[in-house]
């Protein structure tokens, strides 16, 4: 998740706590979820045979290529489809996550929203049959044939909220998110190859992470004064340990899994190693996030582990010196933490799930996918394909791609319980800082995990 969405769920959810407390995930029952599933053949997939129609969507598109992608795709359904009116309302993530569960309990709830994937939101509403399955809407317009599986999980919960990863799918996303390492070419050049960076696996990045510290260079920039920023760097080193499966039981808080286990303690050593080797610029800890990307971008740094959401900024810096891959495994595949941007779902009132649901698909389609690049986002389908020629989104793009379709895509760790966020921050500032060793890092999280998922 990036920075924005990450603070603003931090926030949203302490203030809605109290409201949220009545549907949390297990509190509600299955049948308020089932009474919205309809059979694929009462699907109508005709839209301009639905008559005069106006679709209420709430989307927190506000940013310059997200509004001029969603504008021009509104525009375009609305052309194909003169019988449905788009009544678009677009705020920021925060007023969204802030208003919308009082949207959805109303007497006029919109038609259409775009709800945070997390257990507080998405997981949330489903316990309280605030969001309908749309699992026959899949069946009818293919969406299993063009999205991954690993994007589709991030959309799905048991219908009583219990079970985040599978069951109904209750919403589509347009965009993705990667997280990967950024790298300075000419502050690569002095200690390694770029094709040796690239033709390597994780142990190799970390070599020359050894390198650059050996010539006086800061291999890696961090700024983690909020404390999430290092659960990004965390998360590809958890990869490199963790069978992927154990990790997404993990990121999602459903049971089955243990903090406590020898992949998860050998993942925790190796960030400490590297802060404990002055791997990390010095006062890592004490540095803000967009310090450190700035930092990184002004020359500071041969490394910075990020997010895609930074490559417009840091290419705009950096131009052709910025570079971005995922560091394979040993075993050569792709595993990194990543997700989709927020899904849009059909609100269980809406009087037109037909519409709306024809209405997403339409968003999602191919044809959809190249409008969203050519405004400078990232497709989460036909992501390598729609890859521009050159720059920084060249890379970013193929690496999306090819996790997401040949290798894991792992979810946000703090996406597991309500409170994660601020457990795993604090704890991995702590292991950063030689305050907690591997084993109390863990447990930590272990605390906080098995608290939660056995309704403690």
């Amino acid at each position: 998740m990036d920075k924005t969405r990450l603070l603003a769920t931090v926030a949203a959810v302490t203030a809605t706590a109290g409201l949220l407390a009545a549907c949390a995930p297990g509190s509600g029952t299955s049948s308020e979820t089932e009474s919205t599933a309809v059979e694929p053949s009462d699907i109508n997939t005709d839209l301009s045979g639905l008559g005069d129609i106006t679709l209420t969507v709430w989307d927190q598109l506000v940013r310059g290529g997200q509004d001029e992608q969603i504008q021009r795709l509104n525009e375009a359904f609305m052309d194909k489809y003169p019988n449905i009116t788009i009544e678009r309302v677009s705020q920021s993530f925060d007023d969204l996550e802030t208003t919308l569960r009082g949207a959805l309990t109303g007497n006029d709830a919109p038609d259409v929203v775009q709800a945070n994937n997390g257990r507080g939101t998405m997981g949330a509403f489903v316990s309280a049959g605030l969001l309908r399955n749309l699992d026959p809407y899949a069946q009818a317009y293919g969406w299993g044939d063009r999205f991954s599986e690993d994007v589709l999980a991030v959309s799905r919960y048991s219908s009583d909220g219990v079970t985040f990863g599978e069951g109904n799918l209750y919403g589509l996303p347009q965009v993705g998110e990667v997280v990967g390492a950024y790298y300075s070419r000419s502050a690569l050049e002095k200690v390694a190859d770029e094709d040796e960076l690239l033709g390597g696996d994780f142990a190799t990045f970390t070599d020359i992470l050894a390198r650059a510290k050996k010539e006086g260079m800061t291999p890696l920039q961090l700024g983690n004064l909020e404390g999430w920023p290092a659960v990004h760097v965390f998360g590809p080193i958890q990869a490199q340990h963790v069978p992927a499966e154990e990790i997404r039981t993990l990121a999602m808080g459903n049971k089955g899994a243990p903090w406590l286990s020898d992949g998860n303690i050998a993942a925790a050593q190796q960030l400490a190693d590297w802060s404990q080797k002055g791997y990390f610029n010095e006062g890592a800890n004490g540095t803000d996030y967009d310090a450190a990307w700035q930092h990184f971008a002004s020359g500071e740094g041969v490394f910075l582990i990020a997010g895609s959401w930074l490559a417009a900024d840091l290419q705009e810096a950096m131009g052709d010196d910025l570079g971005f891959f995922v560091p394979p495994t040993a075993e050569g595949e792709l595993s990194t933490t990543g997700a989709t941007g927020l899904p849009f779902a059909v609100t269980a009132q809406s009087p037109h799930p037909d519409a709306a649901a024809g209405y997403i698909d339409f968003i999602t389609s191919d044809a959809a996918m190249e409008t969203i690049a050519e405004t400078g986002n990232m497709p989460v389908n036909r992501t390598e394909e729609l890859a521009p020629s050159d720059g920084v989104n060249a890379d970013i793009y193929a690496a999306f791609g090819q996790v997401s379709t040949e290798g894991h895509l792992l979810p946000y760790l703090d996406w597991a319980t309500p409170t994660m966020g601020d457990t795993i921050g604090s704890a991995l500032q702590n292991l950063i800082a030689g305050q907690a060793t591997p084993q109390e890092a863990m447990a930590k999280l272990e605390e906080d995990y098995t608290s939660f998922t056995s309704g403690g």
